[in-house]
């Protein structure tokens, strides 16, 4: 959100200079109310104005500008009372939450505070989601709680005494336009400016000094208790936002995931220190050790107070990576070492052909040359940063010499394979893979990167021999298990090194085989793996990413990918999973949706009927369907799209389902055979969902292809009866067209 937030304001800014030079619009101040978004616009005199977006406090440190944002302290939440001594009940009004992630936690006394997600409140008391608003009752309470989840960020949580004689309370959030914005700033001493940017170096905007600035004051009542909290969880939460994975992960002991403080102005960082090496051989010798750093070297010798400024620039980073790892030390922010070259590295630039004076490089743990600019360090510090796109060019870079060189070396070892194979796979997925910064007149001091040349049948042959060389693996290597799910879903080393998507091929399967063989084992480690210190992992349910594969794979063949779906491979891999018992409904599912748009080469859909009506006769047949259908409902695991859907949700996918499979029959002769089991499922869908004018006409017709035509007829008409101006024009005259040929027997 931060970089749309940042552009959204210069775009403002940009828009409302013709806005204030409308003479018909009165000067003043003007406040946007949109979602509560604090932002101030004061039209001034001869037609200028200020746009007031964000306060907060700043500290000097050298010739850098950090700053600190009070307004985390403040509350968000707006509430009002009103009070009524004879209520039993409080009622609650949140007003709009959205799909916001929202909790409300009630307390009595000193007890443990109670918490529930709004989101589930809300699909409790309204599951149709038919108010934008949240309404419900609560027992009596003294204290309210409520919290704003963020993601990958800090939760917001403020606490609220509650007036005993409370019987109604409206609660509304006031979004920050900005929310927790990530800004730096520097003084460019030679034209006298302060540049402004994201730590991402992204958009910067220039400030020159304007003395006697008016200033700009917000007060705000704030709640009894205010925080900040790291990670927010309670005894029993699902943690629906501490992964990718959206609810697959476990509840944990809040006393160990949550560090909580609250945010104010004497606000501390962590005493951050890089150690700088005395020469060139240690400095890289120390990155490789540590593992996932990269090595920024200052050549610039003909500056006499190179080594101040090389002081100061790492005193401004060593603070503001302080800043970031808030109270303990962070590996994710610690990406770079520094170094400033001497006379002893002379002959290691020359025979790394670094030539320019000033100049700044960045080298792996090996020592490779990843990138280098004719330019001085301070004027790239703003590209330094854990955020920036700089670093995820350096990590591309990294992984294209990486695979490169370990490919060329006979002596590379097993684990090198599966490191380097990995290190490319999780990549983060980039949409312009050519878009290194661009040298040219304009712009003489940008980075160049190195570009390595990959042979795409090497990288895909070495695949192969990693692949069949752990079939017979004891236990599952995580590494190589990521690699696998990445490689599958067309988001792995072929597409990070040749911006490729490809159909599925015979070591994908063989890929599949090796996860499928090792599920389990999986499932009871991933956990760990992906919250590896130091390292980001993003492992889901194996049997679940197969099925994602799958579907990923026919999207790409029918988007032009080249190559032919090996349709039976994927038929027998899903048989596996379902036979196994691993397959739940989420597989069923996935399963179906791969058969309908994949028909059988004779154009029939008999694989996908005789499969669906296993599952029919398995799990929905009963004389008491909705019960059968709720007790599988019942089942479904958290991270199923119909545990966040509903049962109305479910049950219309199983009449669906039902009502897609009997059309199927209708539509073509060749499967004729199904023509019984076709009525029944098309009666059930009807149970399920009643009077629905489509199920009905695919009944009426699957009647009269049985021979059982005035029942055809009888059931014809009601789908003309049952037609309503939601239907579209075109099908609605298709069944009253198809009524009229049943009456004068010429369907």
């Amino acid at each position: 959100m931060r970089n749309f937030i940042w552009s959204f304001i210069l775009c403002f800014c940009v828009v409302f200079v013709s806005f204030s030079q409308t003479k018909t619009i009165e000067k003043g101040t003007y406040i946007s109310n949109t979602k509560g978004q604090k932002i101030k616009l004061n039209l001034l005199d001869d037609n200028k104005y200020e746009l007031v977006f964000y306060t907060g406090e700043y500290k000097v440190k050298g010739d850098s500008l950090l700053f600190s944002q009070t307004s985390k302290a403040e509350s968000s939440f707006d509430l009002e009372y009103k009070n009524d001594k004879k209520a039993k009940k409080v009622k609650i009004k949140f007003l709009d939450p959205s799909y916001n992630s929202f909790y409300i936690g009630t307390q009595k006394g000193t007890e443990e505070v109670q918490y529930q997600r709004v989101s589930d409140i809300k699909n409790k008391v309204d599951p149709e989601w038919k108010s934008l608003d949240l309404d419900y009752e609560i027992d009596r309470t003294d204290y309210l709680y409520l919290v704003y989840e963020g993601y990958e960020a800090d939760s917001q949580i403020s606490k609220f005494a509650l007036p005993k004689d409370v019987s109604e309370i409206t609660i509304k959030y006031d979004f920050d336009v900005v929310g927790n914005l990530q800004i730096e700033g520097f003084l460019d001493r030679k034209k006298n400016e302060l540049i402004v940017s994201e730590k991402s170096g992204k958009s910067p905007i220039v400030f020159v000094n304007e003395k006697n600035a008016p200033v700009v004051t917000v007060s705000k009542v704030t709640p009894i208790e205010n925080k900040v909290v790291a990670k927010w969880t309670y005894p029993g939460k699902e943690n629906t936002l501490l992964d990718d994975n959206f609810g697959t992960g476990v509840a944990v002991d809040s006393a160990v995931a949550t560090v909580d403080y609250v945010v104010d102005a004497n606000y501390t960082k962590y005493d951050f220190k890089l150690k700088i090496e005395n020469n060139l051989k240690s400095a890289i010798a120390a990155t490789k050790e540590a593992g996932t750093k990269f090595l920024v070297t200052l050549v610039d010798s003909k500056n006499t107070s190179a080594q101040a400024d090389f002081n100061t620039f790492i005193k401004d980073q060593e603070t503001q990576i302080g800043y970031n790892m808030y109270d303990k030390y962070n590996a994710q922010y610690d990406v770079f070492n520094y170094y400033l070259a001497g006379a002893d590295d002379k002959k290691w630039l020359k025979n790394n052909k670094i030539t320019n004076d000033p100049s700044v490089f960045v080298v792996n743990g090996n020592g490779d040359l990843l990138a280098a600019a004719k330019s001085n360090l301070s004027d790239k510090q703003y590209q330094f940063s854990y955020y920036g796109d700089f670093y995820r060019k350096l990590l591309r870079a990294d992984a294209f010499v990486s695979i490169d060189k370990t490919l060329k070396n006979k002596k590379a070892s097993d684990t090198d394979l599966i490191k380097t194979f990995n290190k490319a796979a999780a990549l983060e997925t980039s949409y312009d893979y050519d878009s290194d910064f661009v040298v040219d007149d304009t712009n003489p001091t940008e980075f160049v990167f190195a570009k390595t040349a990959l042979d795409r049948k090497a990288v895909a042959q070495s695949w192969k021999k990693l692949i069949e060389a752990h079939q017979k693996d004891a236990k599952p290597d995580l590494y190589l298990v990521e690699t696998i799910v990445k490689e599958i879903k067309n988001q792995g080393f072929t597409k990070q090194l040749f911006n490729e998507d490809k159909i599925l091929n015979d070591t994908d399967f063989l890929s599949i085989d090796y996860l499928l063989k090792h599920s389990e084992e999986i499932e009871n480690n991933r956990a760990a793996f992906n919250s590896k210190e130091g390292e980001i992992h993003n492992v889901g349910n194996v049997v679940a990413e197969i099925a994602n594969a799958f579907q990923l794979n026919t999207y790409a063949s029918q988007e032009g990918v080249s190559g032919e779906i090996n349709k039976d491979k994927i038929n027998a891999t899903y048989k596996k999973i379902i036979a196994s018992g691993k397959g739940n409904f989420e597989s069923y599912r996935n399963y179906f949706a791969y058969l309908e748009q994949n028909e059988d080469k004779d154009g029939s859909n008999t694989t996908f009927l005789r499969e669906f009506s296993t599952y029919f006769d398995s799990n929905l047949a009963s004389t008491s369907p909705i019960e059968k259908l709720d007790a599988i409902y019942s089942t479904l695991d958290s991270s199923s799209s119909y545990s966040y859907d509903g049962w109305n949700a479910f049950k219309e996918y199983h009449s669906n389902l039902c009502n897609t499979a009997a059309w199927t029959v209708v539509l073509k002769p060749a499967n004729s055979s199904f023509i019984k089991a076709a009525i029944s499922w098309s009666e059930y869908s009807l149970i399920i969902t009643k009077n629905n004018p489509y199920y009905l006409d695919t009944l009426a017709q699957l009647y009269y292809k049985d021979g059982q035509k005035e029942r055809a007829v009888a059931t014809q008409a009601l789908a003309v009866k049952y037609l309503t101006p939601e239907v579209e024009e075109g099908t609605a005259s298709e069944i009253k067209e198809t009524l009229a040929k049943m009456q004068n027997g010429t369907y």
